[in-house]
């Protein structure tokens, strides 16, 4: 008798592990089960569907050859048995069968399965605060809500919008409203940043000034204490804890929620996140049922923690994991270790591993580098900054995290990328160091920035590069706490000079051995350069004169436009 797989759940992991397992075992009967009739879809490109980079909706769930990736398409391309607009109900794991509803005409059956493999996703959460179901008050979780949200813009019915959460859902909706639509968009945040669960206060500075510079309002540290409606009950504006905004839409982004109800019901293990619990081979407690994707817990590398990852590249891998393993292979998902990556208008962000304040909330003692670089050769033509954020134990001088930002979106991700896989060796910052990556002058400098991020950590571990974030800077010199040497040129420290008179003082780079004693040794002083290497430099020199009262600004002034802008 073939045996009967079941599958609950077919957006992402569903249909991967369907088509992997028939291929690897034709006989097998696989069912696939969807609440919905839309399956197999995109979900990430949501936002650049409302967006219009994606022009149909179809694109979303449509494959290369452009053919529909319907039920019928899951029958005759690939031989599973797809059955859409069926719910399930609950798991009868004694007698292995799962109760079933047909939502169209509420007719419940049971199906007898072999295997079952719980794919269900995880659903937008909706903070518990008044208004949230009111009319005009949207959620991004499948096709119909995108589908509704971009027709209602589409009709002119929206002028000003709402987008509660600045996640990478919550950015990526802000810039779809704003890039096409000309909606006046607001971003709200309850954390003092943006993407907090992905970014530290620097890099996550760079992309607050990206929104704010492509026209998004952004509110930090602001909590929604309700959606206010008109007597139609459609929405009308949002209220914070420090102000209100009139809006025609509101969109919430305040994260996700692992669908596990009916694991839980079964009596199978759910983590502290409320996810799944597998083990490497993705399998549940009960050794006949499998999990993977938004609903499952997965473990953190790097901290051995279990964590939340939803993310259709990581459900994609693990369904072909659950797939042969069904099929009676062996193999393991070690877990992850948060790589991620977005675009935000003309800015490319990722990073991988923990930040700064997650590494501290682990028991690390973490310390870190934040360095401007070229992201090609400096002489190439379409050269421009990156930034990076290279994190470490300070102990152990084991790599924890690091984030980049930059112009250039995909020598952003190379260079994550090229990290990300190393966390799990235990690559220490020698290893960043000393780490091999191709070099052509259009891609990338002879000492590439991922090399040079690693030397600036090194050097500060070691106690000879001493550093003050820009954020950090910048209030200190506005409390006026601390004068500047300004170690580049005279034409461009001149405007500077002249602003800010005593308190910013020039000594070019080329002239500052011959006048090191022109330096002031009793108060502290930021040294600062282009983007920080020659004023690292200097500090250095100046330790060997005995003066020790400076800190290098991290990524010097290109730091400082990225996160700030001109200063004269």
């Amino acid at each position: 008798m073939p045996e009967r797989i079941i599958i609950i759940g077919a957006v992402a992991l569903g249909p991967k592990v369907a088509c992997r397992l028939k291929r690897l075992n034709h006989e097998a009967e696989i069912t696939l089960i969807d609440k919905d009739t839309l399956i197999s879809y995109g979900g990430c490109g949501i936002p650049y569907y409302i967006g219009g980079d994606i022009a149909d909706l179809e694109g979303l769930y449509s494959t290369f050859a452009h053919a529909i990736r319907d039920k019928e398409f899951f029958r005759t391309d690939k031989g599973v048995k797809a059955l859409t607009g069926v719910e399930a109900l609950s798991i009868n794991r004694k007698e292995k069968k799962l109760l079933v509803r047909h939502l169209n005409d509420k007719i419940e059956e049971e199906l007898e399965y072999d295997k079952l493999v719980i794919a269900t996703g995880a659903t937008p959460v909706k903070p518990p605060f008044p208004g949230v179901d009111l009319s005009g008050v949207h959620v991004i979780s499948n096709l119909h809500h995108a589908l509704a949200i971009k027709t209602s813009i589409a009709d002119g019915k929206v002028g000003h919008a709402v987008v509660i959460g600045a996640g990478a859902i919550g950015i990526e909706m802000a810039e779809a409203l704003t890039d096409l639509w000309g909606v006046e968009t607001t971003l709200i945040e309850m954390a003092d940043h943006v993407l907090p669960a992905a970014l530290g206060k620097n890099i996550s500075a760079v992309v607050e000034k990206e929104l704010r510079e492509n026209d998004i309002n952004v509110l930090l540290s602001q909590r929604v204490v309700r959606i206010n409606g008109d007597k139609d009950n459609r929405v009308t504006s949002v209220e914070t804890t420090e102000t209100t905004i009139s809006c025609d839409m509101v969109v919430l982004a305040a994260g996700v929620r692992p669908n596990s109800e009916i694991a839980k019901d079964a009596g199978l293990a759910i983590g502290r996140y409320g996810g799944i619990l597998v083990d490497p081979c993705m399998q549940t407690t009960d050794p006949d049922i499998y999990a993977g994707g938004d609903c499952v817990e997965v473990k953190n590398i790097i901290n051995g923690q279990s964590m939340l990852m939803p993310l259709g590249s990581l459900a994609n891998r693990q369904g072909r994991i659950i797939a042969t393993n069904i099929n009676g292979g062996c193999e393991h998902f070690k877990g992850a270790v948060g790589s991620f990556c977005i675009k935000v208008f003309g800015l490319g962000v990722a990073k991988a591993g923990l930040t700064f304040e997650q590494a501290k909330s682990a028991g690390f003692d973490p310390i870190y580098s934040m360095v401007a670089q070229s992201d090609r050769a400096h002489f190439y033509p379409d050269s421009d900054f990156m930034y990076i954020k290279l994190i470490a134990d300070r102990n152990s001088r084991k790599i924890l995290g690091i984030e980049a930002a930059g112009p250039q979106g995909d020598a952003v991700k190379a260079r994550v990328d090229a990290v990300a896989p190393l966390f799990q060796y235990g690559a220490t910052i020698s290893d960043i160091c000393s780490l091999e990556v191709a070099y052509a002058p259009p891609y990338a400098s002879a000492m590439d920035i991922i090399n040079n991020a690693a030397n600036c950590l090194d050097n500060t571990v070691k106690g000879s590069h001493v550093s003050v974030d820009v954020q950090d800077f910048l209030e200190e010199f506005r409390q006026e706490k601390t004068r500047v040497l300004d170690i580049r040129s005279k034409i461009q420290a001149e405007p500077f000079v002249k602003k800010y008179g005593e308190r910013w003082i020039n000594i070019p780079q080329d002239e500052f051995r011959a006048r090191v004693q022109e330096v002031p040794t009793d108060e502290p002083l930021c040294l600062l350069c282009g983007s920080g290497p020659r004023s690292y430099e200097i500090q250095v020199i100046l330790a060997a004169h005995g003066i020790t009262n400076t800190r290098n600004i991290q990524g010097g002034y290109a730091m400082i436009l990225a996160v700030h802008g001109p200063l004269d």
